[in-house]
């Protein structure tokens, strides 16, 4: 048992390191003196405030921050609706073409659901003149594509292992079920949808393929952009850049996670006071 708990963490170890090392060895080159992003020339700042004369570098950050906000939030939307539909409503016409279609681009290789956005988007402006051209826009509705599969599934899961009994007892008291869903199951499920926005907005900051295939002129995201200088040579700025990221991440991780603590802490004390006092003894009862 010792050599067999020895071991497990000592696995453990290993796959954290190959995880987080290189990027602590990332952000310890942002502080790099030296124009070689790889080779050490002492401590230094100025990559720091190069970067933010970067015009280039910083317009391609706050417009992938901004696709990603905006096609998180629209793949929670309807990610959770889908969830609440292949939840909710049992067997139903067609549920295995959409449950079907909600799982494809979870299987599907980046470059099909790219080269596939793009024939439509073409299609599109053929057809109806609409969307006009390729840009941010068609960006942020093929990341709302395919990030709305993850939450999806992801809501689906905490639907499915949900106690329905609190949903019934609602309703048996007289709430209706837009009542219903408003005041218990989206409170309950909250956790779950923070995640899935959290893994949206992962997944759209980090997307290459896809926004290759639907962007064009003035729709160049920050990967594209990385991607394009990789050929050249990355500069500590870029180093400067991803750490300036990871620690937001970093942040808005800690911050989600302590909102879902605290909910989840909320949750257990609404239930522990219904607990309490539906086995209180009634006034008037014998």
């Amino acid at each position: 048992m010792q050599k067999r708990s020895v071991f497990i963490l000592s696995v453990l170890c290993f796959g954290f390191a190959f995880l987080y090392v290189p990027i602590l060895i990332m952000m310890a080159y942002s502080f790099n003196a030296s124009r070689l992003a790889t080779v050490w020339g002492g401590f230094s700042t100025e990559w720091y405030g190069k970067l933010l004369q970067n015009d280039q570098v910083i317009d391609a950050a706050l417009l992938s921050l901004r696709i990603a906000v905006v096609s998180a939030t629209f793949a929670t939307i309807l990610g959770t609706l889908a969830g609440l539909t292949l939840a909710r409503l049992g067997r139903f016409k067609g549920r295995t073409l959409f449950s079907g279609m909600i799982s494809a681009p979870l299987i599907m290789p980046d470059v099909i659901t790219g080269l596939s956005l793009l024939m439509l988007f073409v299609s599109l402006e053929t057809l109806i003149g609409w969307p006009s051209g390729r840009g941010a826009n068609t960006v942020t509705l093929a990341h709302i594509t395919f990030s709305m599969a993850y939450v999806a599934i992801i809501v689906q899961s905490r639907l499915t292992s949900m106690d329905q009994s609190v949903e019934e007892a609602a309703m048996d008291l007289g709430s209706t079920p837009l009542r219903v869903l408003w005041d218990i199951t989206l409170p309950i499920i909250a956790p779950a949808m923070i995640s899935g926005w959290l893994l949206a907005f992962t997944l759209s900051l980090d997307d290459l393929v896809i926004a290759s295939f639907t962007s064009g002129p003035g729709g160049t995201t920050l990967p594209m952009l990385i991607f394009s200088k990789v050929k050249l040579g990355v500069t500590p700025d870029i180093n400067a850049l991803a750490t300036i990221i990871v620690c937001i991440v970093t942040l808005g991780v800690v911050l989600a996670g302590i909102l879902m603590m605290r909910s989840e802490r909320q949750r257990q004390l609404d239930e522990q006071r219904a607990q309490a006092e539906a086995a209180a003894p009634q006034p008037g009862i014998a």
